[in-house]
């Protein structure tokens, strides 16, 4: 079958929403969030519920980061267990959402500035899976990743997350899944319920500020915003997710916040709602 055939036969089943579909970024934290009901995954759950049910779901997860970009264009995506040191209970996960080809095809042609190479090997990593089990568990929802170009810098990211806008006028969720304060290294179990840092609450309350007034240069700029920053994102994988949900907005729509929380002192799952 063709692009163009894939793109009408997708597009045939998706009429234009009068409403855009909302856009969130989801602080995901730890692999163990996807087999626990708790405060976070409770409320993907509730959010969930508060939202148009998707025709589909595409999510940009920290945890696929590649050369270029590429989006999963397969119909039955594996449940990838990318983590170790976890109970065999996560490792037996299996997240059985279909994927769905025409969706990858018609997202790789609205992206201009880059080729979007179209991935038959991933699948769902927890990035992904661990999130949208909590809020779709049927799994009759498609799912799809896009991946994120790790040669990029947020900016990159920011813009190209504009060419896939229309996706949202179909009734695809556009979803960012990392963390916006992530420092591993840093951990504290003593605060691994709650808790952070003062420097991980002084820049979380910046990215809040900024996000919450709609100023989101110096959130692409990040390293201006002092060592505060560079300790909250030691590498850009999760915080580049952000990135995307940020540049899917229009200048009219609301934002809100929610699991708006430190834990283990140098992670925050502060995660975003537009729309």
């Amino acid at each position: 079958m063709t692009a163009l055939s894939q793109f009408k036969r997708f597009t045939s089943n998706l009429p234009f929403q009068e409403t855009l579909m909302p856009v969130l970024f989801i602080g995901h934290g730890s692999p163990m969030n996807g087999i626990e009901d708790n405060e976070f995954s409770l409320k993907w759950a509730a959010v969930a519920k508060d939202i148009p049910q998707p025709a589909a779901v595409l999510v940009v997860s920290a945890h696929w980061f590649t050369k270029g970009t590429h989006v999963t264009a397969m119909d039955f995506p594996q449940t990838i267990h990318d983590f170790g040191g976890f109970p065999q209970q996560l490792f037996d996960v299996v997240y059985p959402a279909h994927g769905n080809v025409e969706l990858a095809v018609e997202t790789a042609r609205l992206i201009q500035s880059t080729t979007v190479g179209l991935d038959h090997d991933w699948g769902l990593d927890h990035g992904a899976w661990s999130v949208v089990k909590h809020m779709y568990p049927d799994a009759s929802i498609p799912v799809l990743q896009l991946s994120i170009d790790y040669t990029k810098d947020a900016t990159y990211h920011y813009e190209l997350a504009k060419e896939i806008y229309q996706l949202r006028k179909k009734g695809v969720l556009i979803l960012g899944s990392g963390n916006m304060v992530h420092n591993l290294r840093m951990i504290s179990w003593p605060m691994i319920h709650g808790g952070g840092y003062d420097w991980a609450i002084q820049i979380s309350d910046k990215f809040k500020t900024l996000i919450m007034n709609n100023d989101h240069k110096p959130l692409m700029n990040y390293q201006g915003l002092g060592k505060e920053a560079m300790l909250a994102i030691p590498t850009p994988e999760h915080y580049l997710p952000l990135m995307y949900t940020l540049g899917l907005k229009n200048e009219k729509e609301e934002v809100s916040l929610f699991n708006d929380k430190a834990v283990g002192g140098s992670l925050t799952m502060t995660s975003v709602k537009i729309g």
